[in-house]
């Protein structure tokens, strides 16, 4: 089981695909602009310290539910697109009549091979994938154990028709019994056609790996998906960067975005967005609503309480005069959606 954790093998073959990449440097992918990814040795012991004594509040007090599913208004044949959020990363979409779900990571721990566990917050997530429908299409951004979780993917795999994810990713999904004809990889800027959605990976600022021999293995991104009438953005993880501006050039304006904001640290303040860069971000991207995502599931970062990321993220983009929607986790929601803050019902 621990071994399977870890995906495919990096082979000479695969090395080769890579290397044709304008993004692969010096035997590993690479970021647009300078980025520090690794924790120096002389600092991993006061980084050690601060993660056993953790933050006071970087658990919630209780189990935090999850809405269950409704697959009849979820799949009701209509015009509108409908998403549900599962916590941390994980978005459920309803989409030109198909189902697409993006980066599953349902397990109960982001931390399968490390010392120290990482527990989610709600309870019995995997069990989430039994009422799930179909999926037409699933999304990865990169390979991060709180992003492609083994578990998820093994019991998604009868339910899933096809994968469109980061170059280099296709081999742990190989590696897990997912059949490569179903599998597409992209690089920044890779687009394609699925249902008269025309989907393209968009760059970040972060990094990836499932263990030392492949860290920077496998490229990391976030997705954009086009209809004739709709534009979203799936931010992906990644730090504060120029990239943003190039995006909302490119595809923007954006009538929905999901920001990565969540899991920040001073101590790698270049991979993960502070709020108020998660809120910049989505301003220069021209992102008309925001969503704050990449929180209320793990307790990845000694630094911020469980519920700070969208507390911090709605009164930047309340000064901003960015629009804002904070749905419950499970909860079937559209861009147009009134939610509330509902984390302040669990302090």
């Amino acid at each position: 089981m621990i071994l399977k954790q870890f995906g495919g093998k990096v082979t000479a073959n695969l090395k080769e695909i890579y290397e044709a990449s304008a993004n692969w440097k010096d035997g590993k992918f690479q970021n647009l602009e300078k980025t520090e990814t690794a924790i120096k040795l002389s600092g991993l012991p006061g980084i050690i310290r601060k993660q056993l004594k953790g933050h006071t509040e970087g658990n919630p007090k209780n189990i935090l539910p999850i809405v269950p599913f409704d697959e009849n208004s979820f799949l009701k044949n209509d015009s509108s697109t409908k998403f549900t959020w599962y916590g941390h990363s994980v978005i459920l979409m309803r989409l030109q009549n198909k189902t697409i779900l993006i980066d599953p990571m349902l397990g109960d721990d982001a931390s399968p091979i490390g010392p120290k566990r990482t527990k989610r917050f709600s309870s019995d997530t995997l069990e989430l994938i039994k009422h799930l429908p179909e999926i037409d299409l699933m999304l990865i951004t990169h390979d991060h154990y709180d992003h492609l979780d083994y578990e998820s993917i093994v019991r998604l795999k009868s339910k899933t028709k096809n994968y469109f994810v980061a170059l280099g990713l296709k081999r742990h999904l190989i590696a897990w019994g997912i059949d490569e004809n179903s599998v597409s990889e992209f690089d920044w800027w890779d687009n394609k056609s699925f249902a008269d959605i025309q989907i393209t990976f968009t760059p970040t600022r972060h990094f990836s790996g499932r263990g030392l021999s492949s860290m920077a293995k496998c490229l990391w991104g976030g997705w954009n998906l086009k209809t004739a009438s709709e534009n979203i953005w799936f931010s992906g993880d990644g730090g504060y960067g120029n990239h943003f501006v190039e995006i909302g050039k490119k595809i923007g304006p954006i009538d929905i975005g999901f920001m990565e904001c969540g899991q920040y640290c001073s101590d790698w303040s270049q991979i993960h967005m502070f709020p108020h860069e998660s809120v910049q971000a989505a301003i220069d991207a021209k992102v008309k609503v925001a969503m704050p995502v990449h929180w209320s599931a793990f307790n990845l970062s000694y630094e911020h309480s469980w519920y700070e990321p969208a507390e911090r993220f709605t009164h930047y983009a309340k000064q901003n005069a960015l629009l804002t929607i904070t749905p419950t986790m499970g909860e079937i929601f559209s861009i147009k959606s009134i939610t509330e803050q509902w984390w302040k019902n669990y302090l």
